[in-house]
């Protein structure tokens, strides 16, 4: 076991931990919901704010199992691919939340669009802190995990050159992404162009175009370095371990943002607006998610002549741990 399992193994066991708070508070509100002990968030009824909490309890046990699956036993006898993709996902997810909530807390951008669960001023600040802390340490977590797991059940996926198939096609992808990336960067330093409510590009929202942004273009480096002709000095590993994340930070958060644009789009909810182009946002969304999809399979390979990647989910398994 060298340093890198070693890290990946304590980084999943951590995530599973620091996700247990988050369980926690979110039992306690539905309990004290239900017994009349606990105020609901403001503007929910009773029956939503217990079927709101119960999702998301539902959400962190599925965390919990998810990193612990990286590292435990039995967790081999689950198919790999499907542990890895649905890691693949909640990293993606989580792992833009890691340079946001530290600028967003230098910056002071808490603003009402943190992506948290704050739903009123009856919570404590305790909470608040709480919640944070599982939501960083689990994408903290899963970002160290996931390539520890991946190399340890496809360990030619960091080794030798990258699968065959796929390439111009994972090519158009990256430059896909690169074009994302560059409107995401050019919304958060406040380009106007695409922007149809100019007042509502809060702070917490620039970070994360920003955030989001950089792991765009970040994704789409990271698969032109790995399905380009000419080979590279760079140590296979480094991009392989970029492009899972930013790839599954496209396909996560664009899989999120898109029906809620679509929503916003079509119901027009009272008080609520997006400040971009609801059509261009949607493009956006669906270009970046079907972009990330694609260079996923490029970034952890398809077949080698050592094995199967992970990027195949109907074949069996590599081998356990």
């Amino acid at each position: 076991m060298d340093w890198l399992d070693r890290a990946g193994r304590l980084a999943a066991y951590g995530a599973a931990l620091v996700m247990t708070p988050y369980l926690l508070i979110k039992v306690s509100w539905v309990v004290g919901a239900l017994s009349g002990l606990l105020p609901i968030g403001d503007g929910f009824e009773p029956a939503g704010w217990v079927v709101l909490n119960t999702a998301t309890i539902g959400m962190a046990v599925l965390g919990i199992t998810m990193a612990l699956a990286l590292v435990r036993p039995w967790g081999t006898r689950i198919p790999g691919p499907l542990v890895a993709f649905v890691a693949w996902v909640g990293s993606g997810f989580l792992v833009a939340l890691l340079p946001y909530a530290v600028l967003d807390s230098l910056l002071g951008g808490s603003d009402g669009e943190r992506p948290s669960d704050s739903h009123g001023p009856s919570m404590p600040g305790w909470e608040d802190v709480l919640i944070q802390i599982s939501f960083v340490g689990m994408g903290l977590g899963l970002a160290i995990a996931l390539p520890a797991y991946v190399r340890r059940r496809w360990p030619h996926v960091f080794a030798g050159r990258s699968g065959s198939g796929g390439r111009r096609a994972a090519l158009a992808a990256a430059g896909v992404g690169t074009v994302i990336g560059v409107v995401w960067l050019y919304w958060a330093v406040g380009g106007p162009a695409g922007i149809a409510h100019p007042a509502g590009r809060a702070i917490s929202w620039r970070l994360l175009n920003g955030v989001c942004g950089l792991w765009a273009l970040t994704a789409s480096a990271a698969t032109w370095s790995l399905v380009r002709n000419r080979p590279t000095r760079l140590p296979r590993r480094v991009p392989v371990t970029l492009g899972l994340l930013g790839t599954g930070s496209l396909f996560a958060w664009s899989g999120w943002k898109l029906p809620l644009t679509l929503y916003v789009a079509t119901a027009r909810p009272v008080g609520t607006s997006l400040p971009e182009n609801l059509a261009v946002a949607a493009v956006l969304h669906a270009a970046a998610a079907a972009a990330g999809a694609v260079m996923w399979p490029a970034v952890i390979g398809r077949r080698t002549r050592e094995g199967t990647a992970p990027g195949l989910p109907q074949t069996s398994p590599g081998p356990a741990d």
